[in-house]
């Protein structure tokens, strides 16, 4: 079940590319894209220094709050929602440390550490929870949906309870099915025949996935 979980359970998470990189964005796309994640949405845009404040409110009354706000107000700037396995922690880890300096001595592989040039001007965000990702997410992406996560358990138990009967008794009897006649040359009964052992391939390769992820058992 490992390969369909990974397929499964998936988180999204906000990235964003500031705007002392965004000249990189491409560059930076391409990474991501390697690593793993699919990137749902994307936009770039400008920011306003109230935005900016409403989007860092946690990190209000702090001494650098109002560097922070001019710095993500200054340029344009791309916001991605990705998606992957682990997502949340996966992009963390990849852009490290908030803090260039710690960034550049204990993780130097990391996205900031080569892309940053300050603990102010570090390159990239990422989502630290799944809760802030989903208040981030739909702060810059208004019109966003995000249906809550089941978990495996329930996931299984909906695959098992509403779509493996089904699919199992579909082609069940689609594989119980013959043309009447299928030596017959004319062309509508030979359109049917084809369909039909079109039909049964896909069958067998629907089976065999099923069975391949551990779903259908006894085969």
């Amino acid at each position: 079940m490992d390969e369909i979980s990974q397929r499964l359970y998936v988180e999204r998470t906000l990235a964003i590319i500031k705007p002392d990189v965004v000249h990189k964005s491409e560059e930076i796309e391409k990474i991501i894209l390697k690593a793993g994640f699919l990137i749902l949405q994307k936009r770039r845009l400008l920011l306003s220094p109230e935005q900016c404040s409403e989007f860092y409110a946690h990190q209000y009354g702090k001494l650098f709050f109002p560097s922070l706000t001019a710095f993500m107000s200054s340029g344009p700037i791309v916001v991605m929602t990705l998606a992957r396995h682990n997502g949340i922690n996966h992009w963390r880890s990849m852009i490290g440390p908030d803090s260039f300096s710690v960034a550049k001595e204990s993780h130097p592989e990391s996205l900031r550490a080569k892309y940053g040039t300050s603990d102010l001007k570090n390159a990239l965000h990422g989502s630290d929870t799944f809760l802030t990702a989903v208040r981030e997410i739909r702060f810059m992406f208004p019109n966003t949906v995000i249906e809550p996560f089941h978990s495996k358990e329930q996931t299984e138990e909906y695959l098992s309870t509403n779509v493996i009967p089904v699919l199992l008794h579909g082609l069940t009897e689609l594989c119980k099915e013959k043309p009447l006649h299928p030596c017959v040359s004319t062309d509508a009964q030979c359109v049917e025949n084809l369909v039909y052992y079109k039909y049964n391939v896909v069958s067998l390769c629907i089976f065999s996935h099923l069975i391949r992820f551990g779903l259908l058992t006894g085969y």
